[in-house]
């Protein structure tokens, strides 16, 4: 028989499935492989990302903490100690203009809100019956001088024939008394005229001062008395005219030594906001009581109000200057900043950075605070941006209106 070879598929099927194991394992290697770099890889970059803080750039870190800041330089000026108080604008005079006879109201010769002069014709009562009556007391005088004229002769008279001891003595002295008499008579008429004169007068009413006209209270063809209470037209002086407003009894002792030795001590009526200044005049009186409910007393301002700025029972915020301060340091007041150990302000340093400075603040106007000690002119101090700032803290001065200006931004 002949020898049958071996089968070629069984061994062939063999090495085809020993190789289809091995192929997997090279896979799983590789994988392992991959995975144990990408693995290297990370804990690198991470080593790399700690030692630099982060994962950015070099010197982005730093930029990050350098704040924004506007600061301005402290400087030498002038500033003023002031006492303020609410105040009400008050005329020096205010006449309501009245009737001082009784008749019919004729016509009015002024316009509402007008500015009258004093001695302007206001308005005019009918006038005849005051006419009359001065032509009655004319009469009457008239006729007693007559009769004054008449006894004068005849005691005369009598009296030559009284030295001839032609008549009695009784009929001579009866004369002398009638002439004493009618004298008296021409008294009382030239007195009656006088008041018939002067009740004609009053039918022409006229402004007793000059100021405002109000509006009127009374229109012509009304009967008009002097016993009415309202009165024609009110008459209010603006020009001058004062601010009465009530400060703290503690202040008087720093008042009234420059009154009496009549130091200027200058007034200024500011508007409610307190803004804006509407008229400045100078203190003129100080009243003579305390309220002993408020403990404050009133005083008294002068303002010439040329140009109205002030108007009768206007309310305004009055500044009291009692002293003016030359060559403070200043800084605004929002530089000043306060901490558990009192007043301080940051202080910007030729290196970029912040110093805590503390500071002893005096008087402040507006937005400006004089600095007794803790800095000196010239130095920037921070007046936007402190919030972000501690010792030492890095900044960035911020440009006003891009001009390169280092003061905050209005």
């Amino acid at each position: 028989m002949t020898e049958t070879p071996p089968e070629g598929p069984k061994s062939g099927g063999l090495a085809e499935q020993t190789g289809k194991r091995a192929h997997p394992l090279r896979r799983w290697i590789w994988l392992a492989v991959t995975l144990l770099a990408i693995i290297g890889l990370y804990s690198g970059w991470a080593g790399r990302s700690r030692s630099t803080g982060g994962t950015t750039a070099p010197g982005e870190k730093s930029r990050s903490f350098i704040a924004a800041v506007s600061a301005v330089e402290a400087s030498r000026g002038e500033i003023g100690i002031y006492l303020n108080g609410l105040g009400t604008v008050t005329p020096l005079n205010t006449v309501t203009v009245r009737s001082r006879v009784d008749g019919q109201l004729m016509s009015l010769h002024f316009e509402e809100g007008e500015i009258v002069p004093k001695g302007k014709l206001l308005a005019e009562i009918d006038p005849r019956p005051f006419q009359a009556q001065l032509a009655q007391a004319e009469g009457q005088a008239a006729r007693d001088r007559a009769q004054l004229a008449n006894a004068r002769r005849d005691l005369q008279r009598y009296e030559a024939l009284s030295a001839l001891d032609s008549i009695s003595k009784q009929q001579y002295d009866a004369q002398k008394a009638l002439v004493l008499q009618l004298e008296g008579a021409i008294q009382s008429d030239q007195a009656q005229i006088e008041t018939a004169r002067l009740q004609l007068t009053y039918a022409r009413i006229i402004a007793p001062i000059t100021g405002r006209v109000g509006l009127r209270l009374v229109d012509p063809g009304n009967i008009v008395h002097a016993s009415d209470a309202g009165g024609l037209v009110v008459i209010t002086q603006l020009q001058p005219i004062a601010v009465v407003f009530p400060l703290p009894e503690d202040s008087l002792p720093q008042v009234l030594p420059k009154l009496e030795q009549q130091v200027p001590m200058p007034v200024e009526a500011f508007d409610r906001g307190m803004k804006t200044v509407l008229a400045t005049g100078q203190l003129r009186t100080v009243d003579n009581l305390i309220d002993p409910n408020t403990g404050t007393v009133k005083f008294k301002a002068l303002f010439p109000n040329r140009r109205n700025e002030l108007f009768p029972n206007q309310f305004v915020n009055a500044r009291l200057r009692l002293e003016l301060k030359e060559g403070a340091l200043l800084v605004p007041s929002a530089a000043i900043q306060r901490g558990p150990s009192g007043a301080f302000v940051f202080v910007v340093k030729s290196d970029q950075t912040v110093e805590m400075r503390p500071v002893s603040p005096g008087v402040s106007e507006g937005d400006r605070t004089a600095v007794a000690s803790g800095l000196a002119p010239g130095e920037l101090v921070v007046v936007e941006g402190a919030e972000k700032l501690r010792q030492g803290s890095r900044v960035e001065l911020n440009p006003r209106n891009g001009n390169g200006d280092k003061r905050p931004r209005q």
